[in-house]
C-alpha cells in the first residue's frame, strides 16, 4: 500500500491523480490490518462509524461515481430506506470481501480514467437535492472528489483504529512493511 506518492512522469496528470487516490485508499486498508471482524465493526466513539463500515462506504461511493461518469446507475441504489446499510456490513459481507470488492472497483476506476479522451470531458451530476440542478463536472473534478472523499474517510479510519488498540498510522505502516 502506497505511503508516499512519487512525482508523476512529466505530463501524466491522470497518473498523478490516480496515485494520490491510491495513497488514500492505503490509509483505509492499513486501518483494518490485523483486526477481527468484531473489532473492525466496533464503534469506539459516539459516532456510528466503524472501520468495516467506512471500508464498505468508500468502495460503494467510488463505484457509484465512476458509474455515474459512465452514464450508468450505481451498482447499489441508496435512498432513505437503505442508506444506513452503506456504513455497516450485512448479509455475510466481511472485511475481506469488501477489500476484494474495492480492489476490483479501484481497477475499474483506473481503467476508466485511463480511457477517457480528456480530463476536461464532463458528465451531469445526479439529480439530488444537494447538487445544483443541471450541473456538469469534469473528469478532473471527479478524480479530485474521489481523492477528497477517500482522504476524509482515511482520517476517520486513523482515529477509529487508534481508539481501538492504540495503533497509529506510523505503526501500521511499519507492521505492513515488516510483512
Amino acid at each position: 500500500m502506497v505511503t508516499h506518492v512519487a512525482a508523476e512522469a512529466q505530463g501524466d496528470e491522470r497518473g498523478a491523480l490516480l496515485s494520490f487516490l491510491e495513497e488514500q485508499r492505503g490509509g483505509i486498508r492499513r486501518a483494518v490490518l490485523g483486526l477481527t471482524e468484531e473489532q473492525a465493526a466496533s464503534r469506539p466513539s459516539a459516532s456510528e462509524l466503524s472501520l468495516s463500515g467506512l471500508l464498505k462506504h468508500v468502495a460503494e461511493t467510488e463505484q457509484g461515481w465512476i458509474a455515474r461518469a459512465k452514464g450508468e446507475p450505481p451498482t447499489v441504489q441508496r435512498d432513505e430506506a437503505n442508506w444506513h446499510e452503506c456504513f455497516v456490513l450485512v448479509d455475510g459481507e466481511t472485511v475481506e470481501s469488501q477489500l476484494e470488492h474495492w480492489e476490483k472497483v479501484a481497477a475499474e476506476t483506473e481503467a476508466f480514467f485511463r480511457s477517457v479522451p480528456s480530463l476536461d470531458d464532463s458528465f451531469a451530476l445526479p439529480n439530488d437535492p444537494w447538487f445544483p440542478p443541471q450541473e456538469r463536472v469534469s473528469m478532473r473534478w471527479l478524480a479530485l472528489h474521489l481523492i477528497r472523499e477517500t482522504a476524509r474517510h482515511a482520517g476517520h479510519a486513523d482515529i477509529i483504529r487508534e481508539s481501538l488498540d492504540g495503533a497509529t498510522a506510523f505503526e501500521l505502516v511499519a507492521r505492513e512493511q515488516a510483512g
